[in-house]
């Protein structure tokens, strides 16, 4: 299994993801993903840079490490012609160390654009004619598309890279994994789920491919500390993904998370110093059939420890 890191923008700003990106590189990680949000979930997180800016920057801040969107979403407030052309514009710029992670995405970041929210069915729909256009343009030349949701004329991408960008594309059950599995390189989940992991390959055909999932941790010296600092930052997450996609706004998440437990984020989430229980939960994502897991290490403010954490014994501890 691969072991990455999340440049989480939702709690940090553009200078210090890039300095957090070179310092990840250099601490040992295999690949780095970045999320793409227009806002964070909670008040408490306090940021949101534009996440291609960002990309464009640590493109240019590392070397090695795999980079990869988790996720964007190219159906509202970006047109999937224009999330071509900056996928192969940040592939050209890294050499070809570029993945393009895509999800139906979130009303609380898509709503912006004043086009209102549509329901799953829709946005799967959405999304799947998103992914033919953005390979339709990454095969090159003059590029037409007319579907139910979107239209794409005389599109050509300029700056094609010498390297295809992959795409991998966020599921969640049966239905998702047959619209996509036949037309995404990789598959993206939030779970350990072996059934999940097991359908794609067999839905895909071929060999199977990379399946790609995150998790959280909050790391320190001071467990009582950490698990505030899950509570204040990451309760967000006990709604599920269900509930998450439709909520509006970090007013919204509040609201919905007003009755969530320190304890019960501390329950789902490795909290403190100790490395044993986050190796065990990364053990999960591995018996599940994962290939490639990135950790959130929470709070804009833990990063540095976190880094120096995860080189001298996280990174020991799982590779061995």
């Amino acid at each position: 299994m691969r072991i990455g890191y999340t440049l989480m923008t939702e709690q940090a700003g553009p200078k210090d993801l890039v300095e957090y990106a070179a310092g990840a590189e250099k601490a040992g990680f295999d690949f780095e993903v970045m999320s793409d949000h227009f806002s964070p979930w909670l008040d408490e997180q306090g940021h949101s840079p534009y996440a291609w800016s960002v990309l464009g920057a640590v493109t240019q801040s590392t070397e090695r490490v795999e980079l990869m969107t988790f996720v964007t979403c190219p159906i509202m407030r970006y047109h999937p012609a224009v999330v071509a052309q900056k996928a192969a514009t940040v592939q050209a710029l890294s050499d070809g160390r570029f993945t393009l992670g895509l999800g139906a995405g979130e009303n609380l970041n898509e709503h912006v654009v004043g086009r209102g929210w549509p329901p799953a069915n829709v946005r799967h729909e959405m999304l799947a004619e998103a992914v033919q256009i953005i390979g339709g343009l990454f095969d090159g030349g003059y590029f037409n598309y007319k579907g139910d949701h979107f239209r794409v004329d005389s599109a050509k991408l300029w700056d094609l890279p010498e390297q295809r960008v992959p795409i991998a594309v966020a599921v969640s059950g049966s239905q998702s994994v047959t619209r996509f599995a036949p037309i995404a390189d990789a598959m993206i989940a939030v779970e350990p789920d072996e059934a999940l992991s097991r359908e794609w390959d067999a839905t895909k055909l071929g060999p199977p491919s990379r399946k790609i999932a995150q998790l959280p941790v909050s790391w320190g010296e001071d467990r009582d500390a950490a698990i505030r600092r899950a509570h204040e930052q990451f309760r967000w997450f006990a709604g599920g993904w269900k509930v998450n996609a439709e909520l509006p706004g970090p007013a919204g998440f509040a609201g919905a998370t007003q009755f969530v437990k320190p304890e019960d984020v501390a329950e789902a989430i490795p909290c403190g110093p100790d490395v044993d229980r986050i190796v065990k939960k990364v053990g999960e994502f591995e018996a599940a059939g994962f290939t490639d897991l990135a950790l959130i290490q929470i709070g804009g403010d833990q990063q540095e420890g976190f880094l120096r954490f995860a080189q001298d014994t996280l990174l020991p501890a799982l590779r061995s």
